[in-house]
Protein backbone atom coordinates (compact mmCIF):
# COMPACT_ATOMS: atom_id res chain seq x y z
CA UNK A 1 0.00 0.00 0.00
CA UNK A 2 2.89 2.42 0.73
CA UNK A 3 4.34 2.07 -2.87
CA UNK A 4 1.23 2.60 -4.40
CA UNK A 5 0.80 5.73 -2.04
CA UNK A 6 4.27 6.83 -3.29
CA UNK A 7 3.31 6.28 -6.48
CA UNK A 8 0.47 8.21 -6.41
CA UNK A 9 2.08 11.22 -4.49
CA UNK A 10 5.20 11.63 -7.51
CA UNK A 11 3.84 14.62 -9.89
CA UNK A 12 5.86 12.81 -12.00
CA UNK A 13 2.96 9.79 -12.48
CA UNK A 14 1.10 12.90 -14.22
CA UNK A 15 3.73 12.70 -16.96
CA UNK A 16 4.22 9.08 -16.74
CA UNK A 17 1.50 8.43 -19.70
CA UNK A 18 3.22 11.03 -21.77
CA UNK A 19 6.60 9.47 -21.63
CA UNK A 20 5.44 6.01 -22.22
CA UNK A 21 4.15 7.27 -25.57
CA UNK A 22 7.12 9.38 -26.73
CA UNK A 23 9.65 6.99 -25.46
CA UNK A 24 10.04 3.19 -27.21
CA UNK A 25 11.29 0.30 -25.98
CA UNK A 26 14.45 1.02 -27.87
CA UNK A 27 14.14 4.43 -27.19
CA UNK A 28 16.50 7.23 -25.93
CA UNK A 29 15.34 10.14 -23.81
CA UNK A 30 17.32 13.56 -23.02
CA UNK A 31 17.19 15.70 -20.45
CA UNK A 32 18.62 19.13 -21.18
CA UNK A 33 19.52 21.96 -18.35
CA UNK A 34 22.50 24.62 -17.59
CA UNK A 35 24.77 23.23 -15.10
CA UNK A 36 22.83 22.90 -11.38
CA UNK A 37 19.36 23.05 -12.59
CA UNK A 38 17.94 19.67 -12.04
CA UNK A 39 18.98 17.39 -14.63
CA UNK A 40 19.78 14.77 -12.17
CA UNK A 41 17.49 15.58 -9.74
CA UNK A 42 14.73 14.74 -12.65
CA UNK A 43 16.42 11.59 -13.48
CA UNK A 44 16.47 10.22 -10.10
CA UNK A 45 12.87 10.90 -9.56
CA UNK A 46 12.00 9.05 -13.06
CA UNK A 47 13.94 6.23 -11.70
CA UNK A 48 12.57 6.35 -8.66
CA UNK A 49 9.19 6.13 -10.12
CA UNK A 50 10.41 3.16 -12.35
CA UNK A 51 11.53 1.15 -9.35
CA UNK A 52 8.58 1.49 -7.66
CA UNK A 53 7.24 -0.48 -10.25
CA UNK A 54 9.46 -3.24 -10.26
CA UNK A 55 11.28 -2.12 -13.32
CA UNK A 56 15.47 -2.55 -13.26
CA UNK A 57 17.60 0.78 -13.56
CA UNK A 58 21.04 0.64 -14.20
CA UNK A 59 22.45 4.48 -13.34
CA UNK A 60 25.93 5.34 -14.94
CA UNK A 61 27.73 8.01 -13.43
CA UNK A 62 30.66 9.35 -15.65
CA UNK A 63 31.10 12.30 -13.10
CA UNK A 64 29.95 11.30 -9.33
CA UNK A 65 31.45 8.79 -6.91
CA UNK A 66 28.44 6.09 -5.94
CA UNK A 67 28.02 7.39 -2.65
CA UNK A 68 27.20 10.71 -3.62
CA UNK A 69 24.62 8.86 -6.23
CA UNK A 70 23.47 6.85 -3.74
CA UNK A 71 22.79 10.06 -1.03
CA UNK A 72 21.02 11.33 -4.00
CA UNK A 73 18.35 8.76 -4.39
CA UNK A 74 18.05 8.26 -0.29
CA UNK A 75 17.69 12.23 -0.02
CA UNK A 76 14.86 12.20 -2.87
CA UNK A 77 12.97 9.15 -1.98
CA UNK A 78 12.94 10.26 2.41
CA UNK A 79 11.09 13.31 0.84
CA UNK A 80 8.54 11.94 -1.28
CA UNK A 81 7.75 8.88 1.59
CA UNK A 82 8.05 12.07 4.47
CA UNK A 83 4.06 11.84 5.34
CA UNK A 84 4.39 7.84 6.22
CA UNK A 85 5.79 5.78 8.63
CA UNK A 86 9.31 5.75 9.10
CA UNK A 87 9.95 2.19 9.62
CA UNK A 88 7.70 1.28 6.48
CA UNK A 89 9.57 3.99 4.65
CA UNK A 90 12.84 1.91 5.85
CA UNK A 91 11.11 -1.49 4.55
CA UNK A 92 10.35 -0.21 1.28
CA UNK A 93 13.59 1.36 0.37
CA UNK A 94 15.43 -2.26 0.79
CA UNK A 95 12.86 -3.70 -1.84
CA UNK A 96 14.06 -1.44 -3.97
CA UNK A 97 17.44 -1.88 -3.76
CA UNK A 98 17.92 -5.11 -6.07
CA UNK A 99 16.20 -3.19 -8.73
CA UNK A 100 19.34 -0.35 -8.82
CA UNK A 101 22.60 -0.86 -10.32
CA UNK A 102 25.30 2.15 -9.82
CA UNK A 103 28.07 2.02 -12.00
CA UNK A 104 30.70 4.49 -12.40
CA UNK A 105 33.40 5.25 -15.17
CA UNK A 106 36.31 7.85 -15.58
CA UNK A 107 34.19 10.35 -18.20
CA UNK A 108 37.34 9.63 -20.14
CA UNK A 109 37.82 5.75 -20.01
CA UNK A 110 34.40 5.77 -20.97
CA UNK A 111 33.37 3.71 -24.42
CA UNK A 112 30.48 1.17 -25.91
CA UNK A 113 32.42 -1.82 -25.78
CA UNK A 114 33.90 -1.46 -22.40
CA UNK A 115 30.55 -0.49 -21.10
CA UNK A 116 28.71 -3.64 -22.79
CA UNK A 117 31.66 -5.81 -21.20
CA UNK A 118 30.47 -4.93 -18.22
CA UNK A 119 27.11 -4.87 -18.89
CA UNK A 120 27.45 -8.68 -20.06
CA UNK A 121 29.12 -9.83 -17.29
CA UNK A 122 26.33 -8.62 -15.17
CA UNK A 123 23.53 -10.24 -16.99
CA UNK A 124 26.10 -14.20 -17.85
CA UNK A 125 26.56 -14.19 -13.65
CA UNK A 126 22.69 -13.22 -13.18
CA UNK A 127 23.41 -10.70 -10.72
CA UNK A 128 21.95 -7.51 -12.71
CA UNK A 129 19.53 -6.38 -16.23
CA UNK A 130 18.24 -3.43 -16.83
CA UNK A 131 15.27 -2.48 -18.52
CA UNK A 132 16.53 1.62 -18.29
CA UNK A 133 19.89 2.97 -18.14
CA UNK A 134 20.94 6.23 -17.27
CA UNK A 135 24.13 8.04 -18.42
CA UNK A 136 24.48 10.38 -16.46
CA UNK A 137 27.90 13.33 -17.34
CA UNK A 138 28.41 11.85 -20.93
CA UNK A 139 30.20 14.67 -22.94
CA UNK A 140 27.97 15.78 -25.94
CA UNK A 141 31.10 16.92 -28.14
CA UNK A 142 32.05 16.28 -31.37
CA UNK A 143 32.67 12.54 -31.25
CA UNK A 144 29.40 11.76 -29.17
CA UNK A 145 27.55 10.93 -32.34
CA UNK A 146 29.77 7.80 -32.64
CA UNK A 147 28.95 7.17 -29.52
CA UNK A 148 25.04 7.23 -29.35
CA UNK A 149 24.62 5.39 -32.85
CA UNK A 150 26.66 2.14 -30.90
CA UNK A 151 24.29 2.55 -27.74
CA UNK A 152 21.29 3.08 -30.28
CA UNK A 153 21.94 -0.12 -31.45
CA UNK A 154 22.54 -1.68 -28.28
CA UNK A 155 19.43 -0.58 -26.85
CA UNK A 156 17.56 -2.69 -29.78
CA UNK A 157 19.23 -5.44 -28.91
CA UNK A 158 18.49 -5.86 -25.46
CA UNK A 159 15.18 -3.57 -25.89
CA UNK A 160 15.79 -1.34 -23.14
CA UNK A 161 15.84 2.47 -23.02
CA UNK A 162 18.24 4.98 -22.36
CA UNK A 163 18.24 8.53 -20.62
CA UNK A 164 21.02 10.98 -21.16
CA UNK A 165 21.48 14.46 -19.07
CA UNK A 166 22.54 17.09 -21.41
CA UNK A 167 24.96 20.14 -20.19
CA UNK A 168 23.25 23.14 -21.98
CA UNK A 169 24.98 27.20 -21.27
CA UNK A 170 23.61 30.13 -21.26
CA UNK A 171 25.59 31.94 -24.04
CA UNK A 172 24.52 29.18 -26.52
CA UNK A 173 20.79 30.11 -28.72
CA UNK A 174 19.15 27.52 -30.14
CA UNK A 175 19.28 26.34 -33.84
CA UNK A 176 16.26 26.24 -36.02
CA UNK A 177 14.65 23.66 -34.83
CA UNK A 178 14.62 24.44 -31.31
CA UNK A 179 17.49 22.21 -30.64
CA UNK A 180 20.41 23.53 -28.22
CA UNK A 181 24.07 22.85 -30.33
CA UNK A 182 24.81 19.95 -27.92
CA UNK A 183 21.80 18.33 -30.13
CA UNK A 184 22.65 19.84 -33.37
CA UNK A 185 23.83 16.18 -35.05
CA UNK A 186 22.60 13.78 -32.89
CA UNK A 187 18.91 15.08 -32.25
CA UNK A 188 17.78 12.32 -35.06
CA UNK A 189 18.84 9.61 -32.60
CA UNK A 190 16.51 10.80 -29.42
CA UNK A 191 12.79 9.75 -29.68
CA UNK A 192 12.11 12.61 -25.92
CA UNK A 193 13.89 15.73 -25.04
CA UNK A 194 12.92 17.15 -22.27
CA UNK A 195 14.40 20.86 -21.23
CA UNK A 196 14.78 22.19 -17.82
CA UNK A 197 13.72 26.37 -17.95
CA UNK A 198 14.28 28.14 -14.80
CA UNK A 199 11.62 30.72 -15.13
CA UNK A 200 11.07 32.85 -11.93
CA UNK A 201 11.05 30.91 -8.93
CA UNK A 202 10.58 27.97 -11.00
CA UNK A 203 11.97 25.32 -12.88
CA UNK A 204 9.72 24.42 -16.09
CA UNK A 205 9.49 21.61 -17.66
CA UNK A 206 9.03 21.84 -21.41
CA UNK A 207 9.30 18.72 -24.24
CA UNK A 208 11.64 19.83 -26.87
CA UNK A 209 10.73 16.66 -28.73
CA UNK A 210 8.43 14.19 -28.28
CA UNK A 211 5.85 11.99 -29.76
CA UNK A 212 3.48 13.81 -31.68
CA UNK A 213 -0.43 14.33 -30.36
CA UNK A 214 1.57 13.84 -26.48
CA UNK A 215 0.68 16.78 -24.54
CA UNK A 216 3.08 17.57 -21.85
CA UNK A 217 1.36 20.97 -20.69
CA UNK A 218 -1.64 19.62 -18.87
CA UNK A 219 -0.76 19.61 -15.73
CA UNK A 220 2.04 21.48 -16.10
CA UNK A 221 4.97 20.20 -14.23
CA UNK A 222 7.96 22.54 -12.32
CA UNK A 223 11.03 21.77 -10.61
CA UNK A 224 10.92 23.41 -6.69
CA UNK A 225 14.39 24.63 -6.55
CA UNK A 226 13.87 24.51 -3.18
CA UNK A 227 13.58 20.34 -2.99
CA UNK A 228 14.55 19.59 -6.69
CA UNK A 229 11.30 17.74 -6.89
CA UNK A 230 8.53 17.81 -9.12
CA UNK A 231 5.89 19.59 -8.30
CA UNK A 232 2.06 20.28 -9.92
CA UNK A 233 2.52 24.33 -10.95
CA UNK A 234 -1.16 24.63 -10.35
CA UNK A 235 -1.29 23.41 -6.77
Amino acid sequence: MLKKDIILRNPLRLMEQAIKDSLPENGFGAVLARAGVGKTAFLVQLSLNFLLMDKNVLHISLDTPVNKVCLWYKEVFDRLASQDNLQQIERLWETLQPHRFIMTFNVDGFSVPRFEERLNELSEQEIFFPNMIIIDGLPFDESVHSTLSDLKALAKKHAMHFWFTVRTHRHEGPGPDGMPPQLKNVSDLFNLVIQLQPEGKDIHVKALKKAEAVNFEHPELVLDPSTMLLKDKEK
